[in-house]
């Protein structure tokens, strides 16, 4: 898949399994972004006694929305880059990887709050919970958080593959003799 990759070479059944399950990380992210997004971004009920809720009512669930929205981009063009491989870009997926789990980590759980409360409300701070009038809503977004922590999973392994990919060209540091000495005692 990509030209001067760190996994075993191309022969290998090793390498091939890597670049294989690379791809399929990749490419199953793009469905799971892109339905998350879609069902979070169609995602408003009315209710008669308190109006109207969508998402982009809430900032929490615009930001989940808005990152599926970049890592579905960056999925595709990841894919894009890989066969391409006009350069290599172990070090770019290296680092882009890792901020996209963030990005994922952090979306969610701004979500996955934001739908606790939805469910739970707050007592403290005088919240009645509101999926009891907004059912079709919560229902709706918790699909959503599903899919997006599926696809935030599949980042988390493309990060581990990544890292795994860059830092298996470089050679272990060689030990010192104090080094020895002092790891035997």
């Amino acid at each position: 898949m990509r030209r001067g990759a760190g996994f075993a070479p191309a022969s290998s059944s090793q390498g091939r399994t890597f670049r294989s399950l690379d791809l399929f990380l990749r490419l199953t992210v793009i469905p799971l972004s892109a339905a998350s997004l879609w069902v979070m971004a169609t995602n408003k009920q009315a209710n008669d006694a308190y109006g109207k809720v969508e998402f982009s009512n809430i900032t929490g669930l615009k930001y989940l929305v808005c990152t599926n929205a970049i890592s579905l981009g960056y999925a595709a063009a990841s894919i894009l880059l890989s066969f391409l491989g006009c350069f290599d870009s172990d070090w770019l997926f290296f680092i882009l990887d890792q901020v996209f789990a963030y990005l994922m980590v952090t979306s969610g759980s701004a979500a996955t709050e934001v739908m606790y409360l939805a469910y739970q409300g707050d007592t403290e701070a005088s919240w009645s919970e509101g999926c009891s009038y907004y059912g079709k809503f919560c229902s709706k977004g918790k699909a959503s958080l599903f899919l997006h922590f599926a696809a935030f999973v599949c980042f988390v392994v493309l990060s581990l593959l990544s890292a795994y990919e860059v830092f298996s060209k470089y050679e272990a540091p060689p030990l010192s003799s104090k080094d020895v000495g002092d790891q035997a005692g």
